[in-house]
Protein backbone atom coordinates (compact mmCIF):
# COMPACT_ATOMS: atom_id res chain seq x y z
CA UNK A 1 0.00 0.00 0.00
CA UNK A 2 1.58 3.27 -1.11
CA UNK A 3 -0.70 5.42 1.04
CA UNK A 4 -0.16 5.59 4.80
CA UNK A 5 -2.32 2.83 6.31
CA UNK A 6 -3.79 4.97 9.07
CA UNK A 7 -4.61 7.79 6.71
CA UNK A 8 -6.16 5.34 4.25
CA UNK A 9 -8.50 4.04 6.94
CA UNK A 10 -9.40 7.50 8.21
CA UNK A 11 -10.28 8.67 4.69
CA UNK A 12 -12.33 5.53 4.12
CA UNK A 13 -14.22 6.15 7.35
CA UNK A 14 -14.93 9.76 6.43
CA UNK A 15 -16.21 8.77 2.98
CA UNK A 16 -17.89 5.52 4.11
CA UNK A 17 -15.88 3.74 1.42
CA UNK A 18 -14.44 1.11 3.76
CA UNK A 19 -15.79 -2.42 3.55
CA UNK A 20 -16.34 -4.14 6.89
CA UNK A 21 -16.34 -7.84 7.72
CA UNK A 22 -18.19 -9.28 10.71
CA UNK A 23 -17.23 -12.84 11.66
CA UNK A 24 -20.05 -14.45 13.62
CA UNK A 25 -23.66 -13.41 12.99
CA UNK A 26 -25.27 -14.19 16.33
CA UNK A 27 -26.71 -11.94 19.02
CA UNK A 28 -23.62 -9.71 18.88
CA UNK A 29 -22.46 -9.87 15.27
CA UNK A 30 -25.75 -9.38 13.44
CA UNK A 31 -26.82 -6.21 15.32
CA UNK A 32 -23.30 -4.80 14.81
CA UNK A 33 -23.43 -5.62 11.09
CA UNK A 34 -26.80 -3.88 10.79
CA UNK A 35 -25.55 -0.77 12.64
CA UNK A 36 -22.49 -0.45 10.40
CA UNK A 37 -24.56 -1.06 7.25
CA UNK A 38 -27.13 1.54 8.29
CA UNK A 39 -24.25 3.97 8.90
CA UNK A 40 -23.42 3.73 5.18
CA UNK A 41 -20.77 1.01 5.01
CA UNK A 42 -20.87 -2.14 2.94
CA UNK A 43 -20.74 -5.05 5.39
CA UNK A 44 -19.84 -8.68 4.73
CA UNK A 45 -21.28 -10.94 7.41
CA UNK A 46 -19.41 -14.25 7.63
CA UNK A 47 -20.77 -17.27 9.47
CA UNK A 48 -20.16 -21.01 9.19
CA UNK A 49 -23.84 -21.66 9.93
CA UNK A 50 -25.39 -22.09 6.48
CA UNK A 51 -28.90 -21.66 7.89
CA UNK A 52 -28.14 -18.18 9.24
CA UNK A 53 -26.49 -17.15 5.98
CA UNK A 54 -29.44 -18.39 3.93
CA UNK A 55 -32.00 -16.58 6.09
CA UNK A 56 -30.10 -13.30 5.82
CA UNK A 57 -29.68 -13.68 2.07
CA UNK A 58 -33.47 -14.09 1.88
CA UNK A 59 -33.95 -10.92 3.93
CA UNK A 60 -35.07 -12.69 7.09
CA UNK A 61 -33.91 -12.20 10.69
CA UNK A 62 -33.51 -14.95 13.29
CA UNK A 63 -32.87 -12.55 16.19
CA UNK A 64 -35.75 -10.82 17.98
CA UNK A 65 -33.89 -7.52 18.32
CA UNK A 66 -33.41 -7.16 14.56
CA UNK A 67 -36.48 -6.60 12.38
CA UNK A 68 -36.73 -8.60 9.17
CA UNK A 69 -37.54 -5.36 7.33
CA UNK A 70 -34.17 -3.94 8.39
CA UNK A 71 -32.32 -6.96 7.03
CA UNK A 72 -34.34 -7.10 3.82
CA UNK A 73 -33.72 -3.42 3.05
CA UNK A 74 -29.97 -3.66 3.66
CA UNK A 75 -29.65 -6.85 1.62
CA UNK A 76 -31.61 -5.33 -1.26
CA UNK A 77 -29.39 -2.23 -1.20
CA UNK A 78 -26.28 -4.41 -1.26
CA UNK A 79 -25.02 -2.97 2.02
CA UNK A 80 -25.31 -6.28 3.89
CA UNK A 81 -23.91 -9.42 2.28
CA UNK A 82 -24.06 -12.73 4.16
CA UNK A 83 -21.68 -15.54 3.25
CA UNK A 84 -19.78 -18.54 4.58
CA UNK A 85 -16.80 -17.80 2.35
CA UNK A 86 -13.91 -16.24 4.29
CA UNK A 87 -12.32 -15.18 1.00
CA UNK A 88 -14.42 -11.99 1.21
CA UNK A 89 -11.96 -10.81 3.86
CA UNK A 90 -9.59 -9.97 1.01
CA UNK A 91 -11.90 -7.08 0.20
CA UNK A 92 -12.46 -5.99 3.81
CA UNK A 93 -10.65 -3.04 5.36
CA UNK A 94 -11.91 -3.77 8.88
CA UNK A 95 -12.97 -7.02 10.52
CA UNK A 96 -14.78 -7.52 13.82
CA UNK A 97 -14.67 -10.94 15.50
CA UNK A 98 -17.98 -11.74 17.22
CA UNK A 99 -17.79 -15.49 17.80
CA UNK A 100 -18.81 -17.50 20.90
CA UNK A 101 -16.43 -18.15 23.78
CA UNK A 102 -17.92 -21.02 25.79
CA UNK A 103 -16.36 -23.10 28.54
CA UNK A 104 -14.96 -26.59 28.23
CA UNK A 105 -16.63 -29.18 30.46
CA UNK A 106 -13.58 -28.76 32.69
CA UNK A 107 -14.70 -25.09 33.13
CA UNK A 108 -11.64 -23.63 31.45
CA UNK A 109 -11.93 -21.20 28.49
CA UNK A 110 -12.68 -22.52 25.03
CA UNK A 111 -11.26 -19.92 22.63
CA UNK A 112 -11.20 -22.25 19.65
CA UNK A 113 -13.71 -20.10 17.74
CA UNK A 114 -11.55 -17.02 18.28
CA UNK A 115 -8.46 -18.89 17.10
CA UNK A 116 -10.24 -20.11 13.97
CA UNK A 117 -11.38 -16.58 13.17
CA UNK A 118 -7.89 -15.17 13.76
CA UNK A 119 -6.34 -17.82 11.50
CA UNK A 120 -8.87 -17.00 8.77
CA UNK A 121 -8.07 -13.30 9.02
CA UNK A 122 -4.32 -14.03 8.98
CA UNK A 123 -4.72 -15.77 5.62
CA UNK A 124 -6.25 -12.59 4.21
CA UNK A 125 -4.37 -9.97 6.24
CA UNK A 126 -3.21 -7.01 4.18
CA UNK A 127 -1.83 -3.53 4.83
CA UNK A 128 -4.43 -1.03 5.92
CA UNK A 129 -6.57 -3.53 7.83
CA UNK A 130 -8.21 -3.01 11.24
CA UNK A 131 -9.08 -6.07 13.33
CA UNK A 132 -11.32 -5.74 16.40
CA UNK A 133 -11.97 -8.66 18.75
CA UNK A 134 -15.36 -8.38 20.48
CA UNK A 135 -15.70 -11.90 21.87
CA UNK A 136 -15.41 -12.04 25.65
CA UNK A 137 -12.14 -13.54 26.83
CA UNK A 138 -9.51 -13.35 29.54
CA UNK A 139 -7.07 -10.41 29.84
CA UNK A 140 -4.10 -10.88 27.54
CA UNK A 141 -5.83 -12.85 24.79
CA UNK A 142 -5.58 -10.10 22.16
CA UNK A 143 -1.86 -9.45 22.56
CA UNK A 144 -0.65 -12.88 23.68
CA UNK A 145 -2.75 -15.14 21.45
CA UNK A 146 -4.45 -13.24 18.61
CA UNK A 147 -1.71 -10.82 17.59
CA UNK A 148 0.99 -13.52 17.12
CA UNK A 149 -1.42 -15.55 14.97
CA UNK A 150 -2.20 -12.53 12.83
CA UNK A 151 1.46 -11.68 12.30
CA UNK A 152 2.56 -15.27 11.83
CA UNK A 153 6.02 -15.37 10.32
CA UNK A 154 5.55 -12.16 8.35
CA UNK A 155 7.65 -9.55 10.12
CA UNK A 156 7.08 -7.09 7.29
CA UNK A 157 3.70 -6.00 8.65
CA UNK A 158 3.96 -3.97 11.85
CA UNK A 159 1.00 -3.56 14.17
CA UNK A 160 0.15 0.10 14.68
CA UNK A 161 1.74 1.05 11.38
CA UNK A 162 0.63 -1.37 8.65
CA UNK A 163 -2.38 -2.94 10.38
CA UNK A 164 -4.30 -2.24 13.57
CA UNK A 165 -5.68 -4.42 16.37
CA UNK A 166 -8.19 -3.53 19.11
CA UNK A 167 -10.39 -5.20 21.67
CA UNK A 168 -13.92 -3.92 22.28
CA UNK A 169 -16.15 -5.95 24.62
CA UNK A 170 -19.69 -6.58 23.42
CA UNK A 171 -22.40 -5.24 25.68
CA UNK A 172 -25.49 -6.81 24.13
CA UNK A 173 -28.48 -7.48 26.37
CA UNK A 174 -30.98 -9.42 24.22
CA UNK A 175 -34.57 -8.26 24.49
CA UNK A 176 -33.81 -4.66 25.45
CA UNK A 177 -35.08 -1.74 23.40
CA UNK A 178 -33.78 1.11 25.56
CA UNK A 179 -30.08 0.19 25.35
CA UNK A 180 -29.02 -1.23 22.00
CA UNK A 181 -25.82 -1.65 20.01
CA UNK A 182 -25.94 1.92 18.72
CA UNK A 183 -26.43 3.81 22.01
CA UNK A 184 -24.70 1.57 24.57
CA UNK A 185 -21.30 3.16 25.36
CA UNK A 186 -18.55 1.20 23.59
CA UNK A 187 -15.33 0.44 25.47
CA UNK A 188 -12.28 0.20 23.19
CA UNK A 189 -8.62 -0.58 23.79
CA UNK A 190 -5.85 -0.75 21.21
CA UNK A 191 -2.59 -2.68 21.03
CA UNK A 192 -0.93 0.68 20.28
CA UNK A 193 -2.17 4.27 20.50
CA UNK A 194 -2.47 4.27 16.71
CA UNK A 195 -4.66 1.16 16.87
CA UNK A 196 -6.94 2.86 19.39
CA UNK A 197 -7.11 6.00 17.24
CA UNK A 198 -8.20 4.08 14.14
CA UNK A 199 -10.60 1.81 16.03
CA UNK A 200 -12.26 4.75 17.78
CA UNK A 201 -12.66 6.56 14.45
CA UNK A 202 -14.44 3.58 12.86
CA UNK A 203 -16.71 2.67 15.76
CA UNK A 204 -17.37 6.33 16.51
CA UNK A 205 -18.71 6.78 12.99
CA UNK A 206 -21.55 4.34 13.71
CA UNK A 207 -22.03 4.28 17.50
CA UNK A 208 -22.97 7.15 19.79
CA UNK A 209 -20.34 6.92 22.54
CA UNK A 210 -16.80 5.51 22.57
CA UNK A 211 -15.03 4.90 25.89
CA UNK A 212 -11.28 4.58 25.24
CA UNK A 213 -9.05 2.69 27.68
CA UNK A 214 -5.29 2.37 27.82
CA UNK A 215 -4.85 -1.17 26.49
CA UNK A 216 -6.58 -4.24 25.12
CA UNK A 217 -5.98 -5.93 28.48
CA UNK A 218 -7.89 -3.16 30.28
CA UNK A 219 -10.76 -3.49 27.79
CA UNK A 220 -10.83 -7.26 28.27
CA UNK A 221 -10.94 -6.81 32.04
CA UNK A 222 -13.79 -4.28 31.80
CA UNK A 223 -16.13 -6.90 30.35
CA UNK A 224 -15.18 -9.50 32.95
CA UNK A 225 -15.67 -7.01 35.78
CA UNK A 226 -19.15 -6.09 34.50
CA UNK A 227 -20.38 -9.65 34.44
CA UNK A 228 -18.52 -10.74 37.58
CA UNK A 229 -20.27 -7.89 39.39
CA UNK A 230 -23.63 -9.23 38.25
CA UNK A 231 -22.79 -12.88 38.94
CA UNK A 232 -21.57 -12.16 42.47
CA UNK A 233 -24.57 -9.99 43.34
CA UNK A 234 -27.04 -12.49 41.90
CA UNK A 235 -25.22 -15.12 43.96
CA UNK A 236 -25.74 -12.96 47.03
CA UNK A 237 -29.45 -12.56 46.22
CA UNK A 238 -29.76 -16.32 45.81
CA UNK A 239 -28.06 -16.89 49.14
CA UNK A 240 -30.42 -14.39 50.73
CA UNK A 241 -33.23 -16.58 49.41
CA UNK A 242 -31.67 -19.63 51.06
CA UNK A 243 -31.19 -17.71 54.31
CA UNK A 244 -34.76 -16.39 54.33
CA UNK A 245 -36.01 -19.90 53.62
CA UNK A 246 -34.28 -21.06 56.82
CA UNK A 247 -35.68 -18.10 58.77
CA UNK A 248 -39.22 -18.46 57.46
CA UNK A 249 -39.10 -15.12 55.67
CA UNK A 250 -40.09 -14.01 52.18
CA UNK A 251 -36.84 -13.10 50.41
CA UNK A 252 -38.57 -10.99 47.76
CA UNK A 253 -40.43 -8.96 50.37
CA UNK A 254 -37.13 -8.29 52.16
CA UNK A 255 -35.36 -7.33 48.92
CA UNK A 256 -38.19 -5.07 47.74
CA UNK A 257 -38.19 -3.26 51.08
CA UNK A 258 -34.41 -2.88 51.04
CA UNK A 259 -34.62 -1.46 47.51
CA UNK A 260 -36.61 1.53 48.80
CA UNK A 261 -33.39 2.89 50.28
CA UNK A 262 -32.37 5.68 47.88
CA UNK A 263 -28.63 5.19 48.36
CA UNK A 264 -26.14 2.43 49.16
CA UNK A 265 -28.24 -0.46 47.80
CA UNK A 266 -28.65 -1.92 44.31
CA UNK A 267 -31.46 -4.38 43.77
CA UNK A 268 -30.68 -7.90 42.55
CA UNK A 269 -33.25 -10.69 42.74
CA UNK A 270 -32.97 -14.46 43.25
CA UNK A 271 -34.15 -16.98 40.70
CA UNK A 272 -33.64 -20.44 39.24
CA UNK A 273 -29.96 -19.87 38.45
CA UNK A 274 -27.85 -18.10 35.87
CA UNK A 275 -28.34 -18.34 32.13
CA UNK A 276 -27.31 -16.67 28.90
CA UNK A 277 -24.07 -16.27 27.04
CA UNK A 278 -22.25 -14.04 29.53
CA UNK A 279 -22.94 -14.14 33.25
CA UNK A 280 -22.56 -17.90 33.88
CA UNK A 281 -19.40 -18.05 31.74
CA UNK A 282 -17.42 -14.81 31.75
CA UNK A 283 -16.41 -14.69 35.45
CA UNK A 284 -14.91 -18.17 35.11
CA UNK A 285 -12.64 -16.86 32.33
CA UNK A 286 -11.22 -14.45 34.87
CA UNK A 287 -11.03 -17.12 37.57
CA UNK A 288 -9.13 -19.43 35.21
CA UNK A 289 -6.67 -16.68 34.26
CA UNK A 290 -5.97 -15.90 37.91
CA UNK A 291 -5.29 -19.56 38.68
CA UNK A 292 -2.43 -19.37 36.17
CA UNK A 293 -1.08 -16.52 38.32
CA UNK A 294 -1.44 -18.54 41.55
CA UNK A 295 -4.42 -16.51 42.79
CA UNK A 296 -7.77 -17.93 43.89
CA UNK A 297 -10.74 -15.71 42.96
CA UNK A 298 -12.87 -16.61 45.97
CA UNK A 299 -15.87 -14.37 45.29
CA UNK A 300 -16.19 -15.71 41.74
CA UNK A 301 -15.94 -19.35 42.74
CA UNK A 302 -18.39 -18.99 45.63
CA UNK A 303 -20.94 -17.11 43.51
CA UNK A 304 -20.65 -19.77 40.80
CA UNK A 305 -21.18 -22.52 43.38
CA UNK A 306 -24.32 -20.87 44.76
CA UNK A 307 -25.80 -19.98 41.38
CA UNK A 308 -25.10 -23.40 39.88
CA UNK A 309 -26.90 -25.08 42.78
CA UNK A 310 -30.14 -23.12 42.37
CA UNK A 311 -31.90 -25.52 39.95
CA UNK A 312 -31.40 -28.28 42.52
CA UNK A 313 -32.83 -26.05 45.26
CA UNK A 314 -35.97 -25.39 43.21
CA UNK A 315 -36.43 -29.06 42.39
CA UNK A 316 -36.39 -29.75 46.14
CA UNK A 317 -39.01 -27.01 46.57
CA UNK A 318 -41.15 -28.70 43.91
CA UNK A 319 -40.71 -32.05 45.63
CA UNK A 320 -41.70 -30.58 49.01
CA UNK A 321 -44.73 -28.80 47.54
CA UNK A 322 -45.96 -32.02 45.90
CA UNK A 323 -45.39 -33.94 49.14
CA UNK A 324 -47.54 -31.39 50.99
CA UNK A 325 -50.24 -32.05 48.38
CA UNK A 326 -49.95 -35.80 48.93
CA UNK A 327 -48.15 -36.53 45.66
CA UNK A 328 -44.74 -37.85 44.69
CA UNK A 329 -42.58 -36.26 42.01
CA UNK A 330 -42.45 -39.61 40.21
CA UNK A 331 -45.49 -39.90 37.99
CA UNK A 332 -46.60 -36.29 38.50
CA UNK A 333 -47.29 -34.02 35.55
CA UNK A 334 -45.25 -30.85 35.90
CA UNK A 335 -45.73 -27.86 33.60
CA UNK A 336 -42.75 -25.57 33.23
CA UNK A 337 -43.61 -22.03 32.15
CA UNK A 338 -40.70 -20.63 30.19
CA UNK A 339 -37.51 -22.33 29.07
CA UNK A 340 -35.56 -19.29 27.83
CA UNK A 341 -32.86 -18.04 30.19
CA UNK A 342 -34.63 -14.72 30.75
CA UNK A 343 -37.91 -12.99 29.99
CA UNK A 344 -39.08 -12.07 26.50
CA UNK A 345 -36.29 -13.79 24.53
CA UNK A 346 -35.92 -17.19 22.86
CA UNK A 347 -32.30 -17.75 23.92
CA UNK A 348 -31.76 -21.09 25.65
CA UNK A 349 -28.03 -20.85 26.29
CA UNK A 350 -27.18 -22.04 29.81
CA UNK A 351 -30.85 -21.70 30.78
CA UNK A 352 -31.45 -22.99 34.33
CA UNK A 353 -34.99 -23.99 33.28
CA UNK A 354 -33.47 -26.82 31.24
CA UNK A 355 -31.55 -28.05 34.29
CA UNK A 356 -34.78 -28.06 36.29
CA UNK A 357 -36.54 -30.07 33.57
CA UNK A 358 -33.73 -32.62 33.39
CA UNK A 359 -33.60 -33.05 37.18
CA UNK A 360 -37.37 -33.55 37.33
CA UNK A 361 -37.27 -36.09 34.51
CA UNK A 362 -34.54 -37.98 36.34
CA UNK A 363 -36.89 -38.20 39.32
CA UNK A 364 -39.59 -39.74 37.15
CA UNK A 365 -41.81 -36.73 36.56
CA UNK A 366 -43.69 -36.20 33.31
CA UNK A 367 -42.50 -32.73 32.34
CA UNK A 368 -44.15 -30.54 29.70
CA UNK A 369 -43.48 -26.89 28.97
CA UNK A 370 -44.97 -23.77 27.47
CA UNK A 371 -42.99 -20.78 26.20
CA UNK A 372 -44.43 -18.16 23.82
CA UNK A 373 -40.94 -17.55 22.41
CA UNK A 374 -39.80 -21.18 22.07
CA UNK A 375 -42.31 -23.45 20.31
CA UNK A 376 -39.85 -26.37 20.20
CA UNK A 377 -36.17 -26.93 20.92
CA UNK A 378 -33.24 -29.30 20.78
CA UNK A 379 -30.53 -28.38 23.25
CA UNK A 380 -27.70 -30.41 24.72
CA UNK A 381 -29.48 -33.74 24.23
CA UNK A 382 -32.88 -32.49 25.42
CA UNK A 383 -35.63 -32.33 22.78
CA UNK A 384 -39.15 -31.04 23.51
CA UNK A 385 -42.16 -29.41 21.87
CA UNK A 386 -44.28 -26.90 23.74
CA UNK A 387 -47.89 -27.59 24.67
CA UNK A 388 -50.25 -25.51 22.54
CA UNK A 389 -53.26 -25.27 24.85
CA UNK A 390 -51.98 -23.41 27.90
CA UNK A 391 -55.30 -23.42 29.77
CA UNK A 392 -55.65 -27.19 29.42
CA UNK A 393 -52.04 -27.72 30.47
CA UNK A 394 -52.52 -25.54 33.56
CA UNK A 395 -55.61 -27.47 34.52
CA UNK A 396 -53.95 -30.86 33.98
CA UNK A 397 -50.65 -30.18 35.75
CA UNK A 398 -50.06 -31.46 39.26
CA UNK A 399 -47.57 -28.62 39.66
CA UNK A 400 -46.73 -25.52 37.61
CA UNK A 401 -43.16 -24.25 37.77
CA UNK A 402 -42.60 -20.63 36.82
CA UNK A 403 -39.07 -20.68 35.38
CA UNK A 404 -39.10 -17.62 33.08
CA UNK A 405 -41.26 -14.58 33.74
CA UNK A 406 -42.27 -13.70 30.17
CA UNK A 407 -44.41 -10.57 29.85
CA UNK A 408 -46.91 -12.42 27.66
CA UNK A 409 -48.27 -14.39 30.60
CA UNK A 410 -51.18 -13.23 32.75
CA UNK A 411 -49.60 -14.21 36.04
CA UNK A 412 -52.68 -13.60 38.15
CA UNK A 413 -54.62 -15.96 35.91
CA UNK A 414 -51.85 -18.57 36.01
CA UNK A 415 -51.79 -18.58 39.79
CA UNK A 416 -55.58 -18.68 39.97
CA UNK A 417 -55.96 -21.56 37.52
CA UNK A 418 -53.09 -23.82 38.62
CA UNK A 419 -53.68 -26.16 41.54
CA UNK A 420 -50.06 -25.83 42.74
CA UNK A 421 -47.41 -23.26 41.75
CA UNK A 422 -43.70 -23.12 42.52
CA UNK A 423 -42.63 -19.65 41.43
CA UNK A 424 -38.90 -19.11 40.95
CA UNK A 425 -39.44 -15.53 39.74
CA UNK A 426 -41.92 -14.08 42.28
CA UNK A 427 -44.40 -13.06 39.59
CA UNK A 428 -47.06 -11.87 42.03
CA UNK A 429 -46.54 -8.73 44.14
CA UNK A 430 -45.42 -9.54 47.68
CA UNK A 431 -47.43 -6.88 49.54
CA UNK A 432 -49.71 -4.10 48.41
CA UNK A 433 -48.70 -0.52 49.22
CA UNK A 434 -50.54 0.75 52.28
CA UNK A 435 -51.16 4.45 52.72
CA UNK A 436 -51.69 5.99 56.13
Amino acid sequence: MKQDAKEYLREGIAGRSLQIGIIGLGYVGLPLAVVFAEAGYRVFGVDVDASKVRQLQEGRSYIEDIEAAQVAALVEQGRLVATSDFAVLDACDAVSICVPTPLHKTRDPDISYILSAADAIARHLHPGMLIVLESTTYPGTTTEVILPRLQGNDAALEVGRDFFVCFSPERVDPGRSDWTTINTPKVLGGVTPECLEVGAALYGSALETIVPVSSTEAAEMVKLLENTFRAVNIGLANEVLLICDKLGLDAWEVIEAAATKPFGFMKFTPGPGLGGHCIPVDPLYLSWKLKTLNYHARFIELASEINTAMPGYWVRQIQDALNEAGKAVKGSTILTLGVAYKKDVSDLRESPALDIILLLQQKGARVVYHDPHVPAFQYDGLEMTAVTDLSAALAEADCVVVATDHSAYDWSAVHAQARLVVDTRATLPRMQNVSA
